[in-house]
């Protein structure tokens, strides 16, 4: 049986800001109630994250957008490019585009010719409670013009992360069979943010039935944030239940950092997916760690 894996980490899901820009509004504090962000309301650049990500042997990284003022989304590409990206942090980006806009095909041109921009967000989360929902309305997936938008990521060759709640699983599933040749990029382990019997059923059956899909990868991630009693008992069968659905070759680790730091420590994270990670052979954790991310997101001048 392997050991715990020690080889080369590429982390494909992470985000930096610098709070001093004003940018990022979603991290404004709240008028009234609980402010749950707060521990997040701090700069986290490079050093931030090389500070948490410290012996993890973590050679390249992927910089998701984080939510910059959408009429400006070109600023934070253009921002991360000024940064001196060092130590493989930031090493590709995705970027965002509104895929709905008027502009959306001059705004993925513009985004494309950045050299390390290799996907594009455009968050889809839509829950019952409209406190927990990122977009106001469900059927953003079947909208004739944000899928015109989504249609010229292909001739970019663009990947786009798809960043769902698993209410949702069944649309995205039918999404990927409407744009096979589409690669898509599943966000957070499917968000199962609803944990009782009946939603956590339901959770399995959409990743089983998304990950029917070749052109659909996984990023494992924040499930810590899903489930506030965690143990590595608790997430274990979750983890094990997306690698089995999807396989090791579309299945990649991420910290998800800052905002995984809410729950768990980068250590924590990591020891959590070498554990899990154990009872495979050393190609398939290498394909979790590493090889995954580094095919998908086109890492390609890293070992």
């Amino acid at each position: 049986m392997p050991s715990s894996y020690s080889g080369p980490v590429i982390d494909p899901h992470h985000h930096l800001w610098d709070l001093g820009l004003g940018r990022h509004s979603w991290l404004d504090p709240p008028a009234t109630g609980v402010d749950a962000n707060a521990p997040l309301r701090r700069n986290y650049l490079i050093d931030d994250y090389l500070a948490d990500s410290r012996d993890q042997n973590v050679v390249a990284t992927v910089h998701v957008e984080a939510a910059w003022l959408g009429a400006d989304c070109i600023g934070e590409t253009r921002w991360l490019d000024g940064l001196g990206r060092r130590a493989g942090v930031a090493r590709r980006y995705v970027a965002h585009v509104a895929l709905d806009r008027p502009d959306a095909a001059e705004l993925l041109a513009r985004q494309a010719a950045f050299a390390d921009v290799v996907g594009i967000r455009d968050i889809l989360s839509w829950h019952r409670d409209p406190a927990r929902s990122f977009r106001a309305r469900r059927d953003v997936m079947d909208d004739l013009a944000w899928r015109r938008g989504l249609a010229q990521l292909r001739d970019h060759g663009l990947s786009f992360d798809l960043m769902i709640f698993a209410g949702q699983l069944a649309d995205a599933s039918r999404l990927a069979a409407a744009f096979p040749d589409q690669q898509f990029v599943l966000n957070h382990s499917g968000s199962p943010v609803d944990r009782d019997a009946d939603a956590m059923a339901a959770w399995h059956r959409g990743i089983a039935e998304l990950a029917r899909a070749d052109n659909v990868a996984i990023k494992i991630s924040a499930l810590t944030g899903y489930d506030p009693d965690w143990t590595l008992d608790s997430i274990r069968p979750l983890i094990l239940h997306c690698i089995e659905a999807f396989g090791p070759e579309r299945t990649m680790f991420a910290s998800d950092f800052p905002v995984t730091g809410l729950h768990a420590t980068y250590p924590e994270t990591y020891a959590i997916y070498r554990a899990v990670a154990a009872e495979f052979t050393v190609a398939e954790q290498r394909a979790l760690f590493h090889d995954t991310a580094r095919r998908v997101y086109r890492i390609l001048d890293v070992a």
